[in-house]
């Protein structure tokens, strides 16, 4: 299947979890999460969740992160619609958030903080397939990003479904997971 048939489909496939099953889906993936060794983590990037797209409660994992890694730095990205790029800012417990027009809640400012310096991407995406590429939201913000991040960056998806077979219409701009996290499984690719 191609992109935009899998973006409808598992769009509308998120959307129909009843939130009480959701909760336990969470609990399930942040459990699956918690068995990958992320000790030499420095520096996270992650993103908020969005209430009307179902994503995973990402507040779980960076949670857990923050607590087996005292020093951990987290940084949030920071959409340029523009150009379609965006740039990760360090926050702390007094960074002041704010949703965009597009429903994304981002900092409202923050240290810049080098793509480079960057050790592990928590990426958003609909579905992936066996071999770690994603179908995410259609702009191409995150495989521009990974693509100035240091080839060892930990690339790390969670999603509520398993793999799809293949996606038919990858291109080579599309930088493929190092991880997909699910309820059931953990797939390294």
């Amino acid at each position: 299947m191609t992109k935009n048939e899998l973006r409808k489909i598992y769009r509308e496939k998120r959307a129909a979890i009843p939130s009480k099953e959701k909760l336990k889906l969470d609990d399930l993936l942040l459990i699956n999460f918690q068995q990958l060794y992320f000790e030499d983590v420095q520096v996270l990037l992650t993103y908020w969740p969005k209430a009307d797209t179902q994503e995973p409660n990402t507040h779980l994992f960076s949670g857990y992160l923050r607590h087996m890694l005292p020093d951990l730095q987290i940084a949030y990205p920071k959409a340029d619609f523009t150009g379609n790029t965006m740039t990760a800012l360090l926050v702390n417990e007094d960074t002041v958030y704010y949703t965009n027009q597009y429903g994304i809640t981002e900092p409202k400012e923050g240290i810049i903080v080098d793509a480079a310096a960057i050790d592990l991407v928590l990426v958003p995406f609909l579905v992936c397939d066996k071999d770690g590429y994603r179908v995410g939201y259609g702009k191409g913000f995150y495989d521009r990003y990974l693509s100035a991040c240091r080839q060892d960056v930990i690339k790390a998806g969670i999603s509520y479904f398993e793999p799809v077979e293949q996606i038919d219409d990858r291109n080579n701009f599309d930088i493929p997971l190092d991880y997909c996290i699910t309820p059931e499984s953990i797939y390294e690719f």
